[in-house]
């Protein structure tokens, strides 16, 4: 088994957000599902932007959000994702730079520009997505980096990478290469719609390659077509080694065979749910890696998931060591 360099490595689409504050009318005009994530092209994406009031840019992407936040927690991380030779991808390089993750930049080629996610949020602090992927879409098994992979604790993959074959070819191999090491894989199923529309897949990946899952109550009734909660973890506890899952202001509950801890919310005020889940996983995965027992790996997820879903946008800025309390 390989010493691990890295805590976590995040696999997966690299994005620049761009936020802005709506009412829930404007979701009904556009025909948008609540608190879901679509895909769109690259001229829905402009004639969404026209539309929408003014807004904040920021480095995102589900996997990258939880590598800079992991990094900035204090973690060894790093990322695997394709950004452009664009603005938004100078803005991206940047950003993740400066919380601290490894990222050997990989620059498509083309005119293929950096993908972005225009982000709905309603006053309840919903976020409603809908993201070009762009060349991000790219991203394939050539782009691995076997080595830090195998020297990496954690391979993080995003649910969101199935939507694209090759991307999901990326991370089907890129399981193949941790566990090959002795490493660990975790996944977040991402978002229900996109469990949905990819079911069979999803399925297979949680069962024959997945360690530590990431999800909601909805990604997971998604996924095992159970709409009790208590009736569907139980069916992905015999699946992988840990899951946690999380319940929006009820908390969440993580599960290791036998074991079962619940975890309770840590109270604040919802500015903007984006990001809430890469947070979570941030804060759970830096407190595994540093040895610490479940009850504090779920204490220390849900700190970070509430310290960023207190402001606007999925990172909070600065040094977050004093979330690890």
């Amino acid at each position: 088994m390989t010493t691990p360099q890295y805590d976590i490595l995040s696999i997966g689409n690299a994005i620049v957000d761009i936020l802005a504050e709506v009412d829930e009318s404007f979701l009904g005009e556009q025909k948008m599902i609540k608190a879901s994530m679509e895909l769109i092209d690259a001229s829905q994406a402009e004639s969404l932007y026209a539309l929408m009031p003014p807004a904040v840019q920021t480095s995102g992407g589900s996997v990258a959000n939880t590598a800079a936040v992991a990094g900035q927690m204090g973690a060894r991380a790093a990322f695997i994702g394709v950004v452009a030779d664009d603005q938004f991808g100078g803005i991206f390089r940047h950003d993740i730079h400066g919380s601290g993750v490894h990222y050997a930049t990989h620059a498509g080629q083309g005119e293929t520009p950096t993908a972005r996610c225009l982000i709905l949020v309603t006053p309840d602090g919903q976020r409603t997505m809908n993201t070009f992927l762009g060349i991000s879409s790219t991203l394939a098994p050539d782009h691995l980096d076997h080595d830090l992979i195998a020297a990496s604790a954690i391979s993080y993959l995003e649910g969101f990478l199935f939507y694209v074959p090759h991307s999901r070819d990326a991370a089907i191999a890129a399981a193949g290469i941790a566990h090959a090491a002795g490493q660990r894989v975790a996944l977040s199923l991402s978002d229900f719609l996109c469990v949905e529309r990819n079911l069979e897949a999803f399925q297979a990946m949680v069962r024959d390659h997945v360690d530590i899952l990431f999800a909601n109550e909805q990604e997971l009734a998604a996924l095992t077509g159970l709409e009790d909660f208590e009736a569907a973890a139980e069916v992905v506890r015999g699946q992988v080694e840990i899951a946690a899952l999380t319940r929006g202001d009820r908390g969440s509950v993580i599960l290791r065979g036998d074991e079962r801890v619940d975890v309770a919310p840590v109270t604040t005020k919802v500015i903007d749910t984006t990001g809430a889940g890469d947070a979570y996983a941030a804060g759970f995965m830096t407190a595994f890696c540093a040895g610490e027992d479940l009850a504090t790996c779920g204490l220390w997820a849900s700190r970070a998931a509430a310290e960023t879903i207190s402001r606007m946008g999925a990172r909070p800025p600065g040094d977050l060591s004093y979330l690890r309390g």
